[in-house]
């Protein structure tokens, strides 16, 4: 007999989904019914769609955000001897991608309340390696559910010591940041080298897998095209062997096989028209979750929750007193068919990284990884959706209280 799988129960309700509906099957049936499934002309419109929705000048799609992150490393120059930071509080491939380049990863503490990267803390690990002469890399500020990391601050600091900052968008298409008076978008790169982007399905928009780099440097977004497709290029006519026709191309450095289907790219530009509708859903369910744990009966287990207008709301994060009382409300969700899921174990904690190097536990991380929960939040998901989730901790709660 099959082992259980409380997804097919019914009324299970999960963390995240991906919302498809006919007009994106319809987008996805015509590259079907076309010339083009690989390398064809959706990929220029949705590459064209992503920079005119973010302001970046170059959009180019990939196979997956941790595709984007690799090639970053790659064409910004991290490899052996070189040493990139990023946030503890991510998924791992935002360390991952380093060491696919062979660099070394190391981490800046984050704000225990947001799980932002704090600029302090960047600028202490900084001097650190400074110190040991390390010299500069690559900072990857990650963008965590939803809201975007102080990127102005993050870049004077990085280029005060010769730095290059990414911003690791994959949580935040659509949320914005400010600077002064002026207002940017996430993945605009309007203060980082280049940004990227993930399309998973629970991700804002969703191409099955699939991912983006953005950037406004010309020669970067070249680099990039280059690499995900094995380093080829075609040179220009006067650049052809005498004996060489139409058919040459050459292999200029060792590149990756990175590149997006038709079909993907089709599915992603559809969806990519939905996404002020999702934004709009996304932050209304946030505020109605903000609003019901603000009030005093939940606060024998929980902290008041952390929710700003600006924020693409792609999780929706409740820090629970400690990590027994995250666990038995874990457990009590899932009896009632209600998934939520834990963003993330600290990146230095998992084995690989235990194993491979000495990393010290970071305070913020610590704190809060210790009693963070995401709670089920996504476009389809419906008022009486979320009245279950609602009521569900309140009873946990209830149980709770002393």
């Amino acid at each position: 007999m099959a082992p259980f799988d409380p997804a097919s129960a019914p009324g299970f309700l999960p963390y995240a989904r991906q919302w498809i509906d006919e007009s994106d099957i319809a987008a996805v049936v015509e590259v079907l019914r076309s010339e083009f499934v690989t390398q064809g002309p959706a990929i220029e419109r949705f590459e064209q769609a992503l920079a005119g929705t973010t302001g970046a000048r170059h959009a180019v799609v990939v196979s997956s955000g941790t595709a984007a992150l690799h090639l970053l490393a790659v064409a910004l120059g991290m490899g052996p001897g070189r040493t990139g930071i990023t946030s503890p509080i991510t998924f791992a491939a935002s360390a991952n991608c380093l060491l696919y380049a062979g660099a070394d990863a190391c981490f800046a503490d984050v704000d225990a309340t947001t799980g932002l990267m704090s600029p302090p803390a960047l600028e202490a690990e900084i001097e650190r390696l400074n110190a040991k002469g390390s010299p500069p890399g690559v900072v990857i500020a990650v963008s965590l559910g939803g809201l975007v990391p102080d990127l102005p601050l993050l870049e004077m600091i990085c280029r005060k010591h010769g730095w290059e900052l990414v911003e690791d968008a994959a949580h935040s298409l659509g949320a914005v940041y400010r600077k002064g008076d002026e207002t940017h978008q996430s993945a605009s790169c309007a203060h980082t080298r280049a940004a990227i982007l993930s399309f998973h399905a629970v991700k804002h928009i969703c191409t099955g897998e699939g991912g983006a780099v953005l950037t406004n440097d010309d020669a970067l977004a070249n680099h990039i095209r280059r690499l995900r497709s094995h380093g080829i290029e075609r040179p220009v006519p006067d650049a052809r062997p005498k004996d060489a026709g139409g058919w040459y191309n050459q292999q200029v450095e060792l590149g990756f096989h990175y590149r997006m289907t038709e079909m993907q790219a089709a599915l992603g530009r559809s969806q990519l028209t939905r996404l002020p509708a999702f934004l709009t859903r996304r932050r209304q369910l946030a505020q109605n979750y903000a609003e019901a744990f603000g009030e005093s009966r939940f606060r024998c287990v929980m902290d008041a929750p952390h929710y700003d207008e600006n924020s693409a709301c792609h999780l929706f994060v409740v820090h629970f007193r400690n990590g027994e009382l995250r666990r038995r409300a874990y457990d009590w969700l899932a009896a009632e068919g209600i998934r939520s899921q834990v963003h993330y174990l600290p990146v230095y904690r998992h084995p690989h990284y235990a194993r491979s190097a000495v990393y010290p536990p970071l305070d913020g991380a610590e704190r809060f990884h210790r009693g963070c929960l995401s709670l089920p939040l996504f476009p389809m998901m419906t008022d009486a959706d979320q009245a279950r989730v609602i009521a569900s901790l309140e009873a946990f709660s209830a149980r709770m209280a002393p």
